[in-house]
């Protein structure tokens, strides 16, 4: 189901653990980003209205999600640039890791680790700091 972008106080809010019966909210964030995608590469569950630590980001291959993403480590070498978000008006300066590795759960609770770099690993640590409270 497409859900509306939530642009309230609601997303300063740290996220809590997603467990198996949010999977449903996971489908929801995946339906909401396919169809915002031609302006948005990223949400997190509390830009929908959910306080759940899932995120989804797109990839060359289509919209992908994570459940309960934590980064584990990070590249020393990073970048200042500029970022927007559908739940905030405007542009605003942040600073992104070329490299990042995050633990994480797929749609089947299975765990994974992965390392990311460059956009994608831009995008998923602008989601990830949506589930921590943090907004750019």
């Amino acid at each position: 189901m497409v859900r509306n972008i939530i642009k309230d106080i609601f997303i300063f809010k740290k996220a809590e653990e997603a467990t198996k019966t949010d999977l449903s909210i996971a489908r929801d964030l995946l339906d909401t980003l396919n169809a915002n995608k031609a302006i948005c590469v990223g949400m997190a569950a509390n830009m929908i209205g959910f306080n759940k630590r899932i995120i989804s980001f797109m990839t060359p291959f289509g919209a992908s999600v994570m459940i309960n993403p934590y980064i584990v480590s990070k590249s020393e070498e990073y970048y200042e640039t500029e970022e927007g978000c559908l739940s905030l008006s405007g542009i605003r300066k942040t600073k992104r890791y070329e490299k990042i590795t995050v633990e994480y759960m797929d749609m089947a609770l299975k765990k994974h680790k992965a390392e990311f770099c460059g956009y994608t690993a831009q995008i998923i640590q602008h989601e990830i700091d949506h589930c921590d409270g943090i907004i750019i």
